[in-house]
């Protein structure tokens, strides 16, 4: 693959890669397709120094260096060029890009609209923060054809040092309190994400991001395209549909929009709707248990996604909770749920922290040291014809690899109990 003209003057050294993850080895992977070395850097193995940024001209890193990290800053004091793996990958990749953002749904729509893009005889290729690294899809084709759309999913993290990503679109679905963490404010939090949207040429974007707008940055999205997306009526053609209901639905009325404004027909996105199915642990019943309803939403990463999973049940629930902490005001999601909430099983790193204002909410709960005590402890809260739901608000690095290992073992540990008579993934 020929380099893009920008970085050949930065290729005679060795490429510094900061970042052993996913990130990290697509940008190694896209760096060699370009004829360079390489050599990654990160913290549990070789670390990056300041006599080492002497080495190297042209630093990329992974969206899990803030700004401000040392590595960072050795680095521009060395003058090398310093990208983000999204920025790195977008010098080399020649296809258009349609990027999505948003507090929760992001992986959804990404997913969707490259089922659409597909079902309507496109090549589409979901990539970003969905797992797949820009920088690995653009090495493996080999820069992208013309007409390839690259739908990428775009986090915070990688938003916030955004120079060279110029998608044609951004679809923004919503924005409430996450990252908080890593962001020192929700204004800081939101100014991030407004980096990608003023980078695109149209911006869609749904009602909660239009309401922050206002008070965050009333000038920064003058001429987005704005979707009414809460509070809209159930729209029949979308019944037995995935979008049927909040907050699926939310993610159709953003495509739409886009979709509209792109000259696409209308009845191929809906029946692309109709033949769309949903990745795995995001709010799925996996198992029914001697009456007892077993709902998996691992992907539930902040309060926001709680909050919608439990607006799904016309009951209060029984609640497996809890995680590592982002930052976020965690007594007042409790007191948010509480009336939704018949029991919580608290797990994690902030099991203590969130008992503290279950009691103070009047919430009944019990601290669990594993997601196998909570699961068992769910078990007998939950009264017959009820519904225990594992949706944890918080991240799952504390105990797990990620989300979808956190999922996976409610899912082993339910078919453990489950007996021969009860199947898993057999319920709508």
């Amino acid at each position: 693959m020929k380099a893009p003209d920008i970085l050949i003057p930065h290729l005679s050294r060795p490429v510094a890669i900061l970042g052993a993850g996913a990130s990290g080895r697509g940008a190694q992977a896209l760096a060699g397709a370009m004829g360079a070395d390489c050599v990654t850097y990160d913290e549990t193995g070789v670390r990056f120094t300041a006599a080492a940024a002497s080495g190297h001209s042209l630093v990329v890193f992974s969206p899990g260096f803030r700004p401000d990290h040392p590595w960072l800053a050795a680095a521009a004091a060395s003058g090398c060029l310093c990208l983000g793996e999204l920025d790195f990958a977008s010098l080399a990749w020649r296809g258009r890009v349609l990027a999505v953002t948003g507090t929760n749904g992001k992986t959804t729509l990404t997913e969707f609209l490259v089922h659409a893009l597909s079902s309507a005889g496109m090549t589409a290729v979901a990539t970003g923060n969905i797992g797949r690294a820009f920088s690995q899809v653009t090495a493996e084709r080999d820069g992208g054809a013309p007409g390839t759309v690259a739908v990428c999913e775009v986090s915070s993290f990688q938003a916030e040092t955004l120079s060279h990503l110029r998608p044609e679109a951004v679809l923004w679905t919503n924005f409430a309190e996450d990252h908080l963490e890593r962001h020192p404010g929700m204004e800081a939090y939101f100014r991030a994400k407004c980096r990608l949207a003023e980078r695109a040429a149209r911006v869609f974007a749904g009602s909660s991001v239009r309401s922050f707008a206002a008070g965050f940055a009333p000038g920064v999205l003058r001429g987005a395209d704005w979707v009414e997306s809460e509070r809209q009526p159930a729209d029949p053609g979308l019944a037995g549909t995935v979008f049927a209901d909040y907050p699926q639905y939310e993610n159709f009325l953003v495509a739409a929009a886009w979709w509209r404004s792109a000259g696409l027909d209308a009845a191929a996105l809906r029946a692309a709707a109709r033949s769309f199915r949903l990745g795995r642990h995001r709010l799925a019943r996996v198992a029914t248990i001697d009456g007892v309803a077993y709902w998996n939403d691992s992907k539930a990463t902040n309060f926001h996604s709680v909050e919608a999973a439990l607006g799904r049940f016309a009951e209060p629930v029984v609640l497996i909770a809890g995680g590592r902490a982002k930052g976020c005001d965690c007594a007042g999601f409790v007191r948010r749920i509480a009336p939704r909430v018949a029991f919580c099983c608290l797990i994690g790193e902030t099991a203590g922290e969130l008992a503290g204002h279950c009691e103070a909410a009047g919430v009944a709960h019990a601290r669990c040291a594993t997601l196998d005590e909570a699961i068992d402890r769910a078990a007998v809260a939950a009264p017959r014809g009820g519904n225990v739901l594992l949706s944890p608000g918080f991240a799952s690095f504390d105990q797990f690899r990620g989300y979808e290992d956190r999922g996976d073992q409610f899912e082993k540990a339910l078919q453990s109990r489950a007996g021969s008579g009860n199947l898993l993934n057999t319920l709508p």
